[in-house]
C-alpha cells in the first residue's frame, strides 16, 4: 500500500505529512513532528502514556494508525500551554505535585483536560474512571486525582470572576 498525504489539525495549526499505512498517530507526532510529550510505554494501548485528544476524545495514540485520522484535531500535551502560562490542569499537577518521574504525566493530563472539558464538575468517581486506562507507578493516584479535582475547582472559581463575583 502506497504511502498517504494526512493533513491534520495539530495544536490548533494546519499540518500535513507523509505516511506510510502502518504509521501511528503517536510515531507521526513524536519522529515527524518532534512533539515528545506523549510518551510510548507499552505500545499496546495498556498504559496510556500516549493519550491525546482526538476530535477532543482521549485516545492512545500507540494503537490509531495515522491515516485514519486525515482532517481530524489532535491535540497534545504541548498544546495545552498558552506560552509560558501552564494550563489549568497542568498547573493543578504542578502545585499539587501530582508528578514524580513524570513519565505518564501528559497522558493523565490529556484524559483529565478531556474529562474537564465534557464535565466541568466532576465527582471523584468520575475522575477515578476517566484516568483509569492511564498508569502511574510512581505517585498512587491520590495526588492525581487530587489535582484533577482542583483543577476543575479551579476553572468553576474562574467562570465566576469577575462579573459574578461582584454581585
Amino acid at each position: 500500500m502506497p504511502s498517504t498525504i494526512v493533513t491534520l489539525k495539530l495544536n490548533g495549526a494546519e499540518r500535513e505529512l507523509i505516511a506510510r499505512p502502518s504509521t501511528t498517530l503517536l510515531t507521526a507526532l513524536r519522529e515527524t513532528f518532534g512533539l515528545m510529550g506523549a510518551k510510548r510505554g507499552c505500545a499496546q494501548g495498556g498504559c496510556g502514556s500516549c493519550t491525546v485528544l482526538l476530535d477532543g476524545r482521549p485516545v492512545v495514540s500507540c494503537l490509531i494508525p495515522v491515516v485514519t485520522v486525515d482532517g481530524s484535531a489532535v491535540e497534545t500535551i504541548e498544546g495545552l500551554a498558552d506560552g509560558d502560562r501552564l494550563s489549568d490542569v497542568q498547573q493543578a499537577f504542578v502545585d499539587l505535585f501530582a508528578t514524580q518521574c513524570g513519565f505518564c504525566t501528559p497522558g493523565m493530563i490529556m484524559s483529565a483536560t478531556a474529562l474537564l472539558n465534557r464535565k466541568p464538575d466532576p465527582t471523584r468517581q468520575e475522575v477515578t474512571e476517566a484516568i483509569c486506562g492511564n498508569v502511574c507507578r510512581c505517585t498512587g493516584y491520590e495526588p492525581i486525582i487530587s489535582a484533577v479535582l482542583t483543577a476543575a475547582e479551579r476553572r468553576r472559581g474562574a467562570r465566576l470572576e469577575p462579573a459574578e463575583a461582584e454581585v
